[in-house]
């Protein structure tokens, strides 16, 4: 049994080896391609995932997100972000 990867703010997230973020042209979103598995992104979930290239901590994600999306809250962009990549950790789509 493998350990659970918790999210935090020091966290460094990206893709697993065996997925690749890609543009699917026949849906026009962006997803998740691995193995037997696809996770389609809506518009945020591909801004978040975008910058999770296992050399940005979750806290250095958020701070890029609150630049972009200065109308919305860092602490509601930190609680969205955290359970976000918690949920793909959990998944299998984001490791450290």
């Amino acid at each position: 049994m493998s350990k659970r990867f918790i999210v935090s703010a020091e966290s460094t997230p990206k893709l697993p080896r065996h997925a690749k973020l890609r543009f699917d042209k026949a849906r026009d979103k962006w997803i998740i391609l691995a193995p037997e598995r696809v996770f389609e992104l809506d518009h945020v979930a591909y801004e978040v995932i975008s910058r999770c290239d296992g050399g940005r901590s979750v806290e250095q994600v958020i701070d890029s997100l609150c630049e972009k999306f200065d109308q919305v809250g860092r602490e509601v962009i930190m609680t969205d972000v955290t359970n976000m990549l918690q949920d793909l950790a959990d998944k299998g789509f984001v490791v450290t």
